[in-house]
């Protein structure tokens, strides 16, 4: 039994090295071209659209935006960039998909937006691209960035090498996120904090349909009222590796996560994977109906006040690195097989 376990894992392992990832076993990858110019980098697969990272001086870290659907959907919210009719208008610090933390030296870099007034920006960090040091294009392009997380004084905390690697075929699309951060100018402290890290904010489609207004409150202690909106068009269902589904999934901690919804009447599967080798590992699934949608390995005690806390302090020159999978497909769901087996792959690989 084991000699057949054995051989099972080494071809998938051969099929992974030969087509990429399950994910994408269904059709042939694509080539990706990566287009700089500006303070921007759009990504292309198969000649279309996929998303364009974007790092413009006025904004308070970068982000990927807009992210499309193999079928050509958007799958992003407009606002705060482009509004949209009839999409909610909240947490204008949610834009496409990001990487950052609620709570780092105490400074807040989740929740900074062009919203806050300056007397409290001393409260919040931001995020600053100093160099594009790599643009390889292929069947896997990698965008390699180096990025400086800064308090409003201009200190440096933390210097990011973070890696994109975007990959696809016709129906799929996948972004692996690697990323690095190192204390740079003293010791840092990321502290338990609900906010974070590697996310999304949805179009309205993939939200989950409700009737009812709620308040949240961010790690400041503002409130914020996200208002009830009619439910046309709006088809969103999370699923978990732990089992959970819908509003239940909020705060559980999962290998991946899915949400899937219908727009423009084609069914759009999405979702975030963890890596084994992450701190905090299982993260915590910061999944919101309203349309946010992320994991936190650096958050625990603050969604489950009977979990472990965690509190990671990086002396000067210290790192720590976190491994994220963002995948997308058309046409179909993802399945909890096709999930486990995605998860297999890319905990293998990194």
């Amino acid at each position: 039994m084991n000699n057949l376990i054995e051989k099972a894992a080494g071809l998938l392992l051969v099929l992974v090295l030969l087509f990429g990832h399950p994910g994408m076993l269904a059709g042939q990858t694509e080539k990706v071209k990566l287009i700089k110019g500006g303070q921007k980098v759009d990504v292309m697969i198969g000649g279309k659209l996929f998303t364009s990272y974007q790092y413009p001086s006025n904004m308070e870290k970068p982000y990927l935006w807009p992210v499309n659907a193999p079928d050509g959907s958007v799958v992003t919210r407009g606002f705060p960039l482009e509004p949209r009719p009839r999409e909610r208008v909240d947490h204008p610090h949610h834009i496409g998909i990001w990487f950052n933390h609620g709570d780092v030296n105490g400074l807040d870099f989740w929740n900074n937006s062009s919203a806050i007034p300056a007397e409290k920006k001393d409260a919040y960090g931001h995020i600053a691209v100093r160099e594009i040091v790599k643009v390889k294009n292929g069947k896997k392009a990698v965008l390699e960035v180096i990025s400086d997380w800064k308090d409003n004084k201009g200190n440096t905390l933390l210097t990011e090498n973070t890696q994109y690697i975007f990959s696809g075929t016709k129906v799929s699309y996948t972004i692996d996120h690697i990323s690095t951060l190192t204390a740079a100018e003293g010791p840092v402290t990321i502290t338990d904090n609900k906010e974070g890290m590697f996310a999304i904010r949805v179009d309205r489609a993939f939200e989950m349909p409700t009737n009812q207004p709620a308040v949240y409150t961010d790690s400041q202690g503002n409130p914020t009222t996200v208002r009830a909106t009619d439910n046309e068009g709006v088809t969103g269902m999370y699923t978990s590796s732990s089992g959970k589904r819908g509003d239940d999934v909020w705060s559980t901690r999962n290998d991946w996560v899915i949400l899937s919804g219908t727009k423009n009447n084609v069914l759009t599967s999405f979702g975030f994977w963890d890596h084994p080798k992450n701190i905090g590992y299982p993260g915590h699934s910061h999944a919101r109906g309203y349309g946010l949608f992320s994991t936190n390995n650096l958050g625990s005690q603050a969604y489950n006040k009977d979990d472990e806390k965690i509190v990671l302090t990086l002396g000067k020159g210290e790192s720590v690195t976190l491994r994220h999978r963002f995948y997308i497909q058309s046409g179909k769901e993802i399945t909890a097989g096709q999930a486990n087996s995605i998860f297999r792959e890319f905990s293998a690989l990194y």
